[in-house]
């Protein structure tokens, strides 16, 4: 089996709205080989700048585009494959956009296999420690901490038995910030879990003055509540505060998430498949947790390729701790875009079982949502 086209697919709502909900558009990604079985998977990044760095054309031997590097190699050899795009585009993708793009690229590749040899992807990955998991209804905060409260009121009613509420207007003032979590555990009730996303507003002392005003409400986790590179900030926070310190979804590099770990003192390392370079370097950013005795918990806001993703990774650890199912009202782009729909059940979600990542394209909403 050879590889025989790598595309990209830009997915964009008509309306756009300016806050931080990254499920507004979507950058697909598609595997086609000569044995006429097609692999997807999906960026969660600057979705245009991933599609230069994938379809673009060689330009020399450290920058060149994905594509280029992938036509006519064997779809079973990920691990190689992995190595090859990174040397291959080395001066400009050891970081950032280029592991992105790799990304998208590396969950296709292992959706083929899975189809070529009709088996999900978490047993080729070894896995099987659950049949489901425990996941967390995701949403932006409401506009007010009362519209906060509602939500989670809702989200209770729909059987979440855990909710994570984040970004504006977290960090606005401290009242503010206090009330958002007040209401928010109002809403959700004592006997569920609140995880709280900062967003990245704070330094360290802020950040552990929230932490300490946090703890009346028993919040399961505080997640970015710094910028990513303030590695002493982290330390600081994690060894001063009781509450779990969630992190790593700005990360795309396993040596990134060595110093969110070893100098920042993390206790919940947050893995983005879309991000990271796929399932490859995934599962070896997990256990370099799992050596350290820390936790592993998805990051995704965007469509239902990245939850199916994350479910066949989580699976394939012993380390996982929940899953981030997003839940923001009103995004509707991840209804439309492929044939399988992902629900919680009393607050879990169920292991994937079909061939491949097992979840397929609807060609109908792509169609009506991809920009040309």
């Amino acid at each position: 089996m050879k590889i025989t086209n790598v595309e990209t697919l830009y997915l964009r709502q008509p309306e756009v709205k300016e806050l931080c909900d990254s499920g507004q558009d979507a950058l697909i990604v598609r595997v086609t080989t000569d044995a006429g079985i097609t692999g997807i998977g999906e960026v969660d990044s600057s979705p245009l700048a991933v599609k230069g760095v994938i379809e673009g054309p060689f330009s020399h031997t450290t920058a060149t585009g994905l594509k280029h590097v992938l036509i006519g190699e064997d779809p079973f050899q990920t691990e190689f494959l992995w190595h090859k795009m990174y040397r291959a585009n080395i001066y400009a993708g050891r970081r950032g956009i280029g592991i992105h793009a790799m990304s998208g690229i590396d969950l296709a590749l292992w959706d083929i296999k899975g189809k070529a040899l009709g088996l999900p992807v978490w047993k080729l990955l070894g896995g099987g420690f659950h049949n489901k998991l425990r996941c967390y209804a995701s949403s932006l905060f409401g506009p007010t901490p009362a519209a906060t409260r509602d939500l989670a009121r809702r989200f209770r009613d729909q059987g979440f038995e855990a909710v994570k509420f984040g970004w504006d207007p977290m960090g606005r003032d401290a009242k503010t910030d206090v009330e958002l979590v007040r209401q928010g555990r109002k809403g959700l009730g004592d006997d569920a879990d609140l995880l709280i996303d900062a967003g990245l507003v704070w330094d360290a002392k802020t950040a552990l003055q929230r932490a300490r005003a946090f703890e009346e409400f028993n919040i399961f986790w505080l997640e970015e509540p710094l910028r990513p590179d303030d590695y002493e900030g982290y330390r600081k926070l994690s060894e001063a505060t009781s509450v779990r310190i969630a992190a790593g979804e700005e990360e795309s590099n396993r040596l990134s998430f060595l110093e969110l770990m070893d100098r920042g003192k993390i206790d919940v390392v947050q893995i983005d498949l879309t991000r990271v370079g796929g399932f490859t370097e995934a599962m070896k950013i997990a256990s370099l947790a799992y050596d350290r005795g820390l936790m592993v918990a998805n990051h995704g806001f965007t469509t239902y390729i990245n939850v199916t993703a994350a479910l066949h990774f989580l699976n394939s650890i012993p380390n996982a701790l929940i899953v981030e199912f997003v839940a923001e009202e009103g995004t509707n782009l991840r209804e439309r875009i492929t044939r399988q729909r992902i629900r919680a059940q009393d607050g879990y979600l169920a292991i994937p079982d079909a061939p491949g990542l097992g979840i397929d394209l609807d060609d109908s909403g792509v169609e009506a949502l991809r920009v040309a």
